[in-house]
């Protein structure tokens, strides 16, 4: 059996112009939680914003700072490397103008 007269068509995406913007801030529970040593933190930034995001320790102590700039309107995802803290509880919190929202992790070695 042969087919000599086949024809194949698709349409084919090859540019994406959709913006998207979202219109709220948000803070999402990273991922894995517990973790060791990494673990991911999905933000949203609803609008063009200077953000802020910065890790404390138990007792309030700074002990990193993650975002600290401009950041147009978007979804973001950064990963967290707690490979040189110790093993406990800790919170991150993102400041983006008046938006303010605190998560809890915990890092298990």
């Amino acid at each position: 059996m042969y087919i000599d007269d086949l024809q194949l068509s698709m349409d084919i995406v090859s540019d994406v112009t959709e913006d998207y913007h979202p219109i709220n801030f948000q803070l999402d529970q990273n991922y894995p939680n517990p973790f060791n040593p990494g673990t991911k933190i999905k933000f949203t930034v609803g609008t063009d914003q200077f953000v802020s995001i910065k890790v404390y320790d138990i007792l309030g102590n700074e002990v990193a700072s993650l975002v600290n700039e401009e950041k147009p309107a978007g979804v973001y995802e950064l990963e967290f490397d707690g490979s040189m803290l110790s093993s406990g509880v800790y919170f991150y919190k993102l400041i983006a103008g008046n938006f303010t929202q605190t998560k809890k992790m915990q890092l298990i070695k």
